[in-house]
């Protein structure tokens, strides 16, 4: 395969942006009574499944694992809605994700229940975090770098 463009390298300016949301993401997480970083590692994770990214797949199975997350939780992600390992508020975030990720319509109904798990600011931000991994696993896929590699060196 031919070597593609190092995206850090030709665009500086736009990946400080993006790295800035995921340290603006990462402080809502960890200080968030609702979400947890080890969540926001599985919904990051279940993202790049569903958009079949190698390289963020690799990357955030393996950030999940550093975050306490158990081999079960990280190999049942991909079929989580038949898993007995997760809560209502892991479901909910988790369904949450793969609406917005597929461009689904979120109705009256999906919306309210959604947000009386997990409260408008914690939707607001997570909405924000699948946005962003959204983006990150269109980059990835497109200039895709080695897996297990960094691509800002």
């Amino acid at each position: 395969m031919s070597r593609r463009a190092n995206y850090f390298r030709l665009a500086p300016q736009a990946m400080q942006q993006l790295l800035a949301l995921e340290e603006h993401l990462h402080e809502q997480f960890r200080s968030s009574t609702t979400l947890s970083v080890s969540l926001w590692e599985l919904v990051k994770l279940r993202v790049s499944q569903l958009n079949q990214c190698a390289f963020c797949i690799d990357m955030h199975s393996k950030a999940a694992q550093r975050y306490g997350e158990s081999t079960e939780r990280i190999i049942g992600l991909s079929a989580w809605r038949d898993m007995p390992f997760y809560s209502p508020q892991e479901i909910a975030a988790l369904q949450w994700a793969e609406l917005i990720s597929a461009a689904q319509p979120i109705d009256d109904q999906c919306y309210q229940d959604t947000c009386n798990l997990l409260g408008e600011p914690a939707l607001v931000e997570l909405t924000i975090a699948v946005n962003a991994i959204n983006s990150w696993n269109r980059i990835a896929k497109t200039f895709k770098p080695e897996v297990g590699s960094h691509p800002a060196e």
